[in-house]
């Protein structure tokens, strides 16, 4: 799948001598999140942060020699893939210190505020100067800015101006504070490593660490964590709505992780099998586009009775940044990332299942693909609906007037991208997939444009908003 983009990962230590070593880690297991750039800081046994930033992988920016210096027993870290705020902007690497009247806090954030534009502009008006260009920024000059007496106060004061997606880490000298919107857009877990306590956008950064997982933190719910690693739970608001993010088990989550209450994989498999069963096709042999792609085709093959083989196989290695011959390669970008197993596909009539259909260039660019190793057949099979609508709630989608789906009916897009036949799974397949009593609880906007907040209402029926963007890019 391209034209979607990962958000962010955000991981929150307190409690542990070697804070810093345990959030490099549990970024590195998130790093499918964010890999524009990374950030770790810690509270060094006083109430000064110590802090690294850089651009590209954890791995790359982050050394053994530098994780050494980053001293104390708490701290976060962040992978950041921009959804506001612009994306090569060395301070707009999270997670951001700032010192305030209730002391030096920092904080990391996944997500996206849909109202960030227009309180920034007023506190601009009120002369409030800011640093950066992120939304996180925007949060914290309204905490900053607060008369409540305690920092809970004010979290909760902050929470019910803001709106969208949010969720967030902050550390403070003497707690770590762990909070997640009143929809809970974005996942957020906590777990018990010792009597460490560690908080983290998806539970295989927990697994990594042997931190024993205790439960998500749930929509609108603040957590309190001293570093003693007592938690106490405030839930400070009546969330009548949820509004989990759909793509998060169809692309984002990693499948080992649980995510709203499931295993990822589980889930991938199960909208596979409905996928077969709503899009029968006679076939060879089915393939995957990896890595998403995988437990759906598996469940796709199970259920259809249709042998699943390797048919495209990743190269694990592709850097950000490539350079291509002068002499111009013909779909260059995707054959740097997949190449085709012909064994598999000559003379076979194929089943290709993707996790879903964005612009539609790159799927084009892999039909063409296969074809060229000799698969006398290609079906593309897809295991999520047509995407029609942007997303504002922390993904980075294309403008409207660039999702394929929007603006092209099945048949045109499946002449588009040269399949023989096109499948995509329903939506009342997704919900199927998603469960019975939980799929209530999820967004579907990006395929239905019912957004859960008001503040979106207007907007999907705008090919970009008024700020110049596909939704999260709205502000700055």
């Amino acid at each position: 799948m391209a034209g979607f983009r990962e958000e962010c990962g955000v991981v929150g230590v307190i409690g542990d001598p070697e804070a810093a070593k345990l959030i490099d880690l549990g970024l590195h297991a998130l790093q499918h999140r964010g890999q524009e750039a990374a950030g770790i800081v810690t509270m060094n046994g006083g109430e000064e942060f110590t802090g690294h930033k850089a651009f590209g992988l954890v791995g790359d920016g982050f050394t053994n020699d530098i994780l050494q210096r980053l001293e104390g027993s708490s701290g976060l870290g962040h992978n950041r893939y921009s959804t506001t705020g612009g994306s090569r902007l060395t301070q707009n690497i999270q997670p951001f210190t700032f010192n305030t009247a209730l002391g030096n806090i920092a904080i990391a954030h996944n997500g996206n505020l849909t109202n960030a534009y227009l309180i920034r502009q007023e506190l601009e008006a009120m002369g409030s100067i800011f640093q950066s260009t992120s939304d996180t920024e925007v949060f914290m000059h309204l905490l900053a800015r607060s008369r409540k007496a305690l920092i809970l106060e004010r979290l909760v004061e902050v929470m019910s101006k803001v709106k969208g997606a949010y969720s967030l880490v902050i550390l403070t000298k003497d707690k770590l504070y762990a909070l997640r919107d009143p929809f809970g857009f974005r996942p957020l877990v906590f777990g018990r490593r010792g009597s460490a306590v560690v908080v983290a956008s998806e539970s295989c950064a927990l697994e990594l660490l042997d931190a024993t997982f205790e439960r998500e933190i749930q929509p609108g719910e603040i957590i309190e964590i001293s570093r003693d690693g007592n938690v106490v739970s405030h839930q400070p608001f009546n969330v009548a709505r949820k509004g989990f993010c759909s793509f998060e088990p169809v692309y984002f989550a990693r499948p080992d992780s649980q995510v709203f209450g499931e295993e990822i994989y589980n889930l991938r498999k199960r909208m596979g099998e409905i996928l077969a069963r709503e899009t029968p096709i006679d076939a060879d042999v089915v393939i995957a586009v990896p890595d998403s792609g995988l437990p759906m085709a598996l469940g796709y093959s199970n259920a259809a009775k249709i042998p699943l083989e390797t048919g495209l196989v990743r190269n694990p290695y592709v850097g950000r940044t490539f350079i291509e011959p002068s002499q111009s390669i013909r779909d260059f970008g995707v054959k740097l990332k997949l190449s085709p197993v012909r064994s598999t596909l000559e003379g076979k009539r194929v089943i290709v299942v993707d996790d879903s259909l964005v612009r539609g260039t790159t799927s084009m660019k892999i039909i063409r693909m296969l074809r060229k190793a000799g698969a006398r057949e290609v079906h593309l099979r897809l295991g999520s609906p047509p995407i029609t609508h942007s997303c504002y709630f922390g993904v980075d989608t294309p403008e409207r007037s660039k999702l394929m789906a929007a603006t092209n009916t099945a048949e045109e897009i499946r002449d588009f991208i040269g399949a023989d036949t096109l499948g995509f799974l329903s939506l009342e397949g997704l919900r199927e997939a998603l469960g019975k009593t939980n799929a209530n609880n999820y967004c579907y906007g990006c395929f239905t444009g019912d957004y859960p907040e008001d503040t979106c209402r207007e907007i999907p029926e705008q090919p970009t908003d008024k700020f110049g963007g596909p939704g999260l890019r709205a502000g700055f």
